[in-house]
């Protein structure tokens, strides 16, 4: 009689979601190449907001797991969205520089979906704790994301104080040459 012991295997993927063939529906997925426009803002303006424009993202994850025999794969895809529907612009408020200031809302989101990203790699996952997990390092981002989107607002004044403005536009863009070399 001979006896074998399998040893489980357990893998953990982590995937970035690119979606780009979706021009036409109300979810814009954050693409490098794409920067948004004034008319991707298809949102009602809130006539009592004293915002000139607002930027309705966020970014998710999927959990998708497959299990065979002794064998568990887990596929965690990640994505940034931008809802079209939700975002808006004032009438006569639509200018290049408001629109940099939009772009930068939906750019923080994105820089923390990576770092999200960045922080699951860097995780050692098992069977038992891979769900817990991932939701718990998510919603450490989720808050991360809620900090720095205020932050942005409130040392810019939403825009107002252009040298403010400025400063974050060069931290914002450095960060986001940062990832590209990743």
């Amino acid at each position: 009689m001979v006896s074998i012991t399998a040893r489980a295997q357990f893998t953990v993927t982590i995937k970035w979601l690119q979606v780009s063939h979706l021009n036409n529906s109300d979810t814009l997925y954050y693409n490098t190449d794409k920067k948004l426009t004034w008319a991707d803002f298809k949102g009602r303006p809130d006539a009592e907001s004293p915002a000139a424009a607002v930027t309705e993202s966020g970014f998710g994850y999927r959990l998708n797991m497959n299990g065979v025999n002794n064998r568990m794969d887990v596929v965690v895809t990640v994505f940034c969205y931008f809802d079209k529907k939700k975002s808006w612009v004032k009438k006569d408020m639509d200018t290049e520089y408001a629109l940099t200031h939009e772009q930068h809302h939906y750019d923080i989101t994105y820089i923390n979906a990576c770092r999200f990203i960045n922080k699951l790699k860097q995780t050692t996952f098992s069977r038992n704790n891979y769900s817990r997990l991932v939701e718990k390092i998510y919603n450490e981002y989720i808050e991360s994301l809620g900090n720095m989107q205020d932050a942005y607002d409130g040392q810019t004044a939403n825009g107002r104080i252009r040298k403010q403005q400025l400063t974050w536009n060069k931290k914002i863009e450095d960060e986001l040459a940062a990832l590209a070399t990743h």
